[in-house]
C-alpha cells in the first residue's frame, strides 16, 4: 500500500479506549495518509455510548491547534460515532454478512473509499475483502498488548494499566504508577514551582511543571474552552513520562482538580472527562501539599490580581475538602517548607 495515496479504516466498539486500540490505531496511521475510525455497538453503553468514546480517541490524540482535529503523527483521523438509531447499526450478535454489509453501505452512503483495513480480530480479513480492501493484522494474538474491552469492563482496577489515565479516570480508577507523586496546589504566585524544583533538588529527582502555564503562554493567554481538559491530559502524560526518570518520589506542579476550577472560573463550566480525571486525584498522588498564599506576590504579566489570592486559596481548600482529599498546609519561607514536606514524607511514603 503506498501510503501517500491511502486511507484507512479501523472499526470497533472501543468500549473502553485501551492500549490495544492505541497500538492499532498508532500502527494504522502509520501506514496511510488518512484514517477513518468507526465506533459503535448494539446494544451500547447507557453511561459511556459511542459519543463519548469517540471523544475520548478525539480528545488523547488532539493536539495544541485543536482546530486542525485529531492527528496521530501526522495522519488525520476521521473519526465517526455511530447508532442505532441514527445510522442502524446491526445488533452486535448479528452474523458477519450482516455486519460487513452494514459497513459496507454506511461507507459508501458518506462516499468513503478504504484502501487498506486494520484490525486485532479474525474476522478481518472476510472483512476487508467483503469491501474490496486489503487487510493488515495488528497484534492479533495479543501478545503486545494483551488486553481487550470485556476484560476492562469486568474490572476495571485490575486492568488500570493498560488504560490511558484520560479514559481510567471515567471508570473511577487511576492507573499503577512507578513511583509515588506528591502534588503541590496553589493560588497563583504562592511559590509552588519554586518549591517543587527546591525538593526535585534535595532528592535528587524530577518534577513536572504546570502544562497550564506552558499552554497559557504559547497562547498568549488566549485559552479556550476545550483547552482546559487538553491541558489535565497533557499534564497527566508528562507526569507518566517523568516518573521513568524519578528517583523514589516525583513532585508535581498542581493537578486536575486544580484545572476543573479554572475551567469553572474562566468558562463557567467543566467538560465531564475533566470532572472525572479531577475526582481521582485523591487516588493518583500519595500526598498533597497547600502551599499557604503568603509568600511576596510577583505579577510577571500572567497572572490576575493578588487580591485573587486569597479566593483562589479558600477554594482549593473547599474543592479538597469536598474530594474528601487530605493535605498538609505549607507556611514560611522555601527551605521552612522543603523541610515540612521532607519531615512528612519520611514518615508517610
Amino acid at each position: 500500500m503506498n501510503p501517500s495515496e491511502s486511507t484507512g479504516l479501523v472499526v470497533g466498539k472501543f468500549w473502553p479506549l485501551h492500549k490495544g486500540h492505541q497500538l492499532l490505531l498508532e500502527t494504522a496511521a502509520a501506514q496511510v495518509t488518512e484514517l477513518v475510525l468507526l465506533v459503535y455497538a448494539n446494544p451500547d453503553s447507557d453511561t459511556m455510548p459511542a459519543a463519548v468514546r469517540a471523544g475520548w480517541i478525539r480528545e488523547l490524540y488532539r493536539g495544541d491547534e485543536i482546530s486542525e482535529g485529531p492527528r496521530i503523527s501526522g495522519t488525520p483521523l476521521r473519526i465517526y460515532a455511530l447508532s442505532a438509531e441514527a445510522d442502524g447499526v446491526p445488533p452486535d450478535a448479528a452474523d458477519d454478512a450482516t455486519q460487513r454489509e452494514f459497513v459496507r453501505r454506511w461507507l459508501a452512503q458518506h462516499d468513503i473509499h478504504v484502501d487498506v483495513v486494520f484490525s486485532s480480530e479474525a474476522y478481518g480479513p472476510g472483512f476487508a475483502q467483503h469491501l474490496g480492501a486489503a487487510h493488515v493484522a495488528v497484534d492479533t494474538a495479543r501478545q503486545q498488548m494483551p488486553i481487550s474491552g470485556s476484560m476492562v469492563r469486568s474490572n476495571p482496577a485490575a486492568f488500570a494499566q493498560y488504560l490511558h489515565p484520560l479514559v481510567a479516570a471515567q471508570f473511577g480508577v487511576v492507573p499503577p504508577g512507578s513511583v509515588p507523586r506528591v502534588v503541590l496546589l496553589g493560588a497563583e504566585s504562592s511559590g509552588k514551582s519554586t518549591l517543587c524544583a527546591a525538593l526535585a533538588e534535595a532528592l535528587d529527582t524530577v518534577w513536572v511543571p504546570e502544562y497550564g502555564r506552558t499552554l497559557h503562554e504559547q497562547k498568549s493567554g488566549n485559552l479556550d474552552y476545550e483547552d482546559l481538559l487538553y491541558i489535565a491530559r497533557r499534564h497527566v502524560e508528562l507526569e507518566d513520562k517523568a516518573a521513568a526518570q524519578a528517583q523514589g518520589v516525583i513532585f508535581c506542579d498542581t493537578n486536575a482538580a486544580t484545572t476543573a476550577l479554572y475551567s469553572y472560573y474562566y468558562f463557567h463550566r467543566c467538560d465531564p472527562m475533566l470532572q472525572a480525571m479531577a475526582a481521582v486525584c485523591g487516588q493518583r498522588y500519595a500526598h498533597t501539599f497547600v502551599c499557604a498564599p503568603t509568600v511576596p506576590f510577583e505579577q510577571d504579566g500572567w497572572r490576575g490580581p493578588e487580591a485573587l489570592r486569597s479566593f483562589q486559596h479558600g477554594m482549593i481548600i473547599m474543592q479538597l475538602d469536598f474530594f474528601g482529599i487530605p493535605y498538609t498546609l505549607l507556611e514560611g519561607t522555601v527551605a521552612e517548607r522543603v523541610a515540612q514536606v521532607l519531615g512528612h514524607l519520611t514518615v508517610s511514603i
